[in-house]
């Protein structure tokens, strides 16, 4: 299940750093259709795994500091749980373009893996209900599948009911 992976021969800055962590994934790549209108549904589809085992990359801020929150993309993000996972008041949505700015990938690429900055990170109580789950590999139409485990791991995630169905 391991794939080796470098920068200059296409690899991300998530797919490095889970091959320099030693970590089995799978890459899974797609082409990209810039009109659909989900990101994550898109991958869901075209790699024909159900949309609770698809998870999306959003980047929040709660307090003042940006949050990574992993959710199916069967569901939504439910803000004011994100922030009751940080210990924080109040949650929105991060502007695109910081969130881009900080983590180095682009909107509807962003992966909770390799980013620029590492941003405390909640991955979704219902992440742990799955051998395997499938997370942006940092590049739209590229996604990683590894376990929940190993995600929640190198991104010292906590994990936590932030998604809504």
């Amino acid at each position: 299940m391991a794939k080796k992976a470098k920068k200059q021969s296409g690899g991300t800055p998530a797919t490095v750093a889970l091959t320099e962590a030693g970590v089995p994934f799978t890459v899974h790549a797609y082409e990209h259709d810039p009109s659909h209108p989900s990101y994550g549904e898109e991958a869901a589809e075209a790699m024909g795994v159900s949309p609770e085992r698809v998870f999306k990359t959003l980047v929040a801020d709660v307090d003042g500091a940006l949050v990574v929150a992993v959710v199916p993309v069967a569901g939504s993000l439910d803000l004011k749980a994100l922030a009751t996972a940080v210990g924080g008041k109040r949650a929105v949505m991060a502007d695109p373009a910081a969130a881009e700015r900080t983590t180095g990938y682009v909107r509807g690429g962003i992966s909770p893996l390799g980013q620029r900055k590492r941003l405390r990170t909640v991955l979704d109580s219902s992440a742990s209900g799955h051998a395997t789950i499938c997370v942006s590999a940092g590049r739209r139409g590229m996604e990683v599948e590894l376990s929940p485990a190993d995600l929640a791991k190198l991104t010292e995630a906590v994990s936590a009911p932030v998604g809504r169905a």
